[in-house]
């Protein structure tokens, strides 16, 4: 058994949580939101990105239920080009999970490259080696150093690798145009619109320049909630020629 976590970590918003329903009946998905409480005992982060970040790695042995083999992290803001069960099949080769490295063929972004986030966990074998434990303890030390774990759910599991080893995964699993040259896009499986650090660029105005489909598949949805909010409004509409302060 597989998941698919597409938030990243953050909490969707209400508006977006009541229109899952009407997207998983449209487009035929099953779909389950998870959460977890920060245990007391573990170092506390109180920024919220640091907060996601850390849900990202530290929990994954006891966040998802254990009937759950695999689980696929994918960005919110990325573009998937294949079918996922390519990469949910890929042979880890014992490692308990699998990271995309970075491109380095645009060598004008040299120095800001840092680990990105489309991984695929065998939970199998992240449990099997106590993975969990295992960060959880390494991040208990280190964070107590405000210096220390800048980029949290990338300078952990670096820290870790020779406890818990990272398979490198095939480099068309994440494409970006931050880091990578133009030529790759075109075996490109996903696409990542990652900030860029020199030209901080917005990131919806990226997807309708970079990505080809992107209109498209944002046009449909706008149609999709447009039909479900038509639909709402009808249902709350008092029927002509009935008063609704008549009592009977």
């Amino acid at each position: 058994m597989c998941r698919i976590v597409l938030e990243h970590g953050a909490k969707p918003r209400d508006c977006e949580k009541e229109f899952i329903p009407d997207m998983a009946k449209q487009y035929g998905f099953q779909y389950e939101l998870v959460q977890y409480k920060w245990p007391r005992w573990l170092h506390q982060q109180t920024e919220k990105q640091r907060i996601i970040w850390g849900y990202k790695i530290l929990f994954l042995d006891v966040l998802f239920p254990l009937a759950v083999d695999k689980i696929l992290f994918v960005d919110a803001d990325q573009i998937v080009r294949t079918d996922l069960k390519e990469l949910r099949d890929f042979d880890l080769e014992g490692a308990p999970y699998g990271y995309t490295p970075f491109c380095e063929s645009r060598r004008e972004m040299d120095g800001y490259r840092f680990w990105n986030a489309l991984y695929v966990v065998d939970l199998k074998k992240f449990r099997k080696i106590a993975a969990g434990d295992r960060l959880r303890g390494q991040y208990q030390g280190l964070s107590q150093d405000p210096n220390s774990l800048s980029n949290l759910d990338q300078d952990l599991p670096n820290n870790m690798i020779h406890q818990v080893p990272i398979k490198s995964l095939p480099q068309e699993w994440l494409w970006c145009e931050t880091w990578c040259d133009d030529s790759s896009k075109r075996s490109a499986k996903t696409i990542d619109l990652c900030n860029n650090p020199m030209t901080k660029e917005p990131k919806l105005q990226a997807a309708v320049r970079i990505v080809a489909e992107w209109t498209d598949y944002d046009q449909e949805i706008k149609r999709l909630q447009t039909r479900v909010q038509g639909k709402a409004n009808d249902s709350t509409e008092t029927p002509r020629g009935t008063d609704p302060h008549i009592e009977l």
